[in-house]
Parts: C-alpha cells; sequence; structure tokens
C-alpha cells in the first residue's frame, strides 16, 4: 500500500493562545493533504476524475500530542482505509516527517463525490476506483473497502 505524503507549511495564525497549532486548523491541513491527495489522478491525461468536485459527510479526529509552531512544515500521510459506491473513506497521520514515530494527530474523513451541475453526489468511477486502490490499507475489508 501507498502512502500519499503532503508537506504542510505551518502558519503564524494557526497558533492558539498558549503557542500550540489550534486544533479547528488541523482541519485545515487535513484538507490541504486530501485535495492534493485526489487531485493527482486529475492532471495525468486530463482525466476528470476527483475535478468535479467532493463534500465532506464526516471527520473524525484524534489530537494525540500539540504541535508548537515551527517554519518547518508537517508531513501529512493519507491513505485510503475504504471505497463505497458513492463514497470513500481517507485516514490521516500528521507527523514531524515522512517514517516519524510521534504522532500529533490521527484521522479519518468520510469523502462523497459530488457533480456540481446536478448538485447530487455521484457514483466513484472505475477510473477513480483504480487509483484509490493503490492506496488502499492492508487488511481492510474488502467486501466493505472495495464494492463494485
Amino acid at each position: 500500500m501507498a502512502r500519499h505524503l503532503y508537506r504542510c507549511p505551518l502558519r503564524w495564525s494557526d497558533m492558539d493562545a498558549f503557542g500550540h497549532v489550534n486544533n479547528v486548523v488541523f482541519l485545515r491541513y487535513l484538507e490541504e493533504a486530501r485535495i492534493d491527495f485526489m487531485f493527482r489522478l486529475a492532471p495525468g491525461d486530463g482525466s476528470p476524475s476527483f475535478s468535479g468536485g467532493s463534500v465532506v459527510a464526516r471527520h473524525e479526529i484524534d489530537y494525540v500530542r500539540p504541535l508548537v509552531h515551527r517554519h518547518e512544515p508537517v508531513v501529512v500521510e493519507s491513505w485510503v482505509t475504504g471505497v463505497r459506491n458513492a463514497s470513500l473513506t481517507i485516514a490521516y497521520e500528521v507527523k514531524d516527517h515522512e517514517g516519524a514515530e510521534e504522532v500529533y494527530v490521527r484521522a479519518s474523513t468520510v469523502v462523497v463525490p459530488f457533480n456540481l451541475d446536478t448538485q447530487r453526489p455521484r457514483r466513484i468511477t472505475e477510473e477513480e476506483r483504480s487509483f484509490l486502490r493503490k492506496y488502499l490499507a492492508p487488511g481492510a475489508d474488502q467486501k466493505e473497502a472495495v464494492q463494485a
């Protein structure tokens, strides 16, 4: 299984009164990583995949330890834990660098592809499904994780 790596810059405005990155800001970090991950497929050969929009149906986030502001970016590792007909689940870990043991945040997001023209959710295409399988976690329940 591959993991997508996104180097996320920290900004001064990300800090709370205690000098830590504010908990709400981590949602923006996850959004930046998710967009970077999902749009990796779209630019390929002019593929329209994931370019029509998506909506977040659910976030789960565990704050493991505080992140103190610094000039170096953090790494957001992303992978897929489930692919259904019209949704996918992306898991994340926010770390100091690739391969780091200590984690600041563990999270997951359920994403629903969305057709902006019709204003309705849409099914995941075969091209998208093929791309997502490369990032599918080992041991994921295949019946639940990859449905045709």
